[in-house]
């Protein structure tokens, strides 16, 4: 009978965020208008990158990249969030969420790999200008990415594998607004000290292996930078890494905490809030600080709209 208790589970309650019913409409609309941003920021970037010959160079083809891994990282979430928000049906069954867990988890492994190849690229465009279209060719290019995925799916795996191998026997309750696996892991009808064990080791290998090969990389562009002997060419070496370090500390510091604590000490609330800010605020953010700023993409913009050149 207890066996079979524990196969029961066949679906899960999302309890999302703790709005009070006056707030609710509020906070969708927000969160709506948030998703549609992304939507509408991040194909932009990727549609002007594909259609401008003058942005097919490797920077901004990781950029690109960047931004369709934002739309499926967004969207495995946030429609979903919103139905729940405008409805009282908060369910999921089990097999959505365990797809949910792992395409999560494949387009943020992925993308934190992909931060590190987009700080090589600076790396070789400041430290050896005159070889970077030799060292980072398409192949190469499409190679790096291709390892990235490849990394993001035996990850993730690994991560789903391990949180939904256990007994789901209720409650049901997931205390988030998707199905992510620390929360999952709440609700396991067993120990979960072997999944905090081998949360904490990948954790290395997709969070702090990659921050510190981007310290290194980071370190080793700041000493060229600064033999650099002109203060505008200094100046504008540094604003091609400060964008890359800002998106950089918006996505891997949050998931790093979320990922690498101990299950026992998570509180739901703080959970949300850090999911919100390497799944949502992230993805919102990065057309604005990598693209939308930057002179080459207004220019790109305009000459797709067919409105002329950007001034100078």
């Amino acid at each position: 009978m207890q066996e079979s208790n524990q196969s029961s589970v066949t679906e899960f309650i999302l309890l999302g965020f703790s709005f009070s019913p006056g707030t609710t409409p509020l906070f969708f609309s927000a969160f709506l208008i948030t998703y549609l941003l992304i939507i509408l920021g991040n194909s932009l970037i990727a549609s002007l990158i594909f259609l401008d010959s003058h942005l097919h160079i490797p920077m901004y083809f990781f950029i690109g990249v960047l931004s369709m891994l934002d739309l499926g990282y967004t969207t495995t979430t946030m429609p979903q969030m919103l139905a729940h928000m405008a409805s009282q049906k908060t369910t999921i069954s089990f097999a959505s969420c365990v797809a949910q867990m792992y395409i999560f988890l494949v387009l943020g492994i992925t993308e934190s790999w992909l931060f590190v190849i987009m700080s090589i690229d600076r790396y070789v465009a400041i430290c050896h200008p005159l070889r970077y279209k030799v060292l980072m060719s398409p192949w190469l290019c499409w190679v790096l990415v291709m390892f990235c995925g490849l990394w993001g799916i035996i990850s993730a795996l690994v991560y789903t594998v391990f949180a939904m191998r256990l007994p789901y026997c209720g409650p049901n309750k997931i205390n988030h607004f998707f199905c992510e696996v620390p929360a999952v892991l709440k609700l396991a009808c067993a120990d979960t000290s072997l999944n905090d064990q081998v949360d904490f080791i990948l954790g290395f290998s997709v969070i702090l292996v990659p921050l510190s090969l981007i310290l290194v990389i980071y370190i080793n562009i700041f000493i060229a930078i600064w033999r650099i002997r002109s203060a505008h060419g200094r100046l504008k070496a540094f604003s091609t890494c400060a964008s890359h370090i800002t998106v950089v500390t918006m996505f891997c510091v949050p998931a790093m905490v979320m990922y690498m604590k101990p299950g026992s000490e998570a509180s739901p609330e703080e959970d949300k809030t850090l999911a919100l800010f390497y799944n949502v605020i992230s993805a919102f953010l990065n057309p604005i600080i990598y693209s939308l700023r930057n002179k080459d993409v207004k220019k790109a913009f305009l000459k797709v709209m067919g409105w002329g050149r950007a001034p100078e």
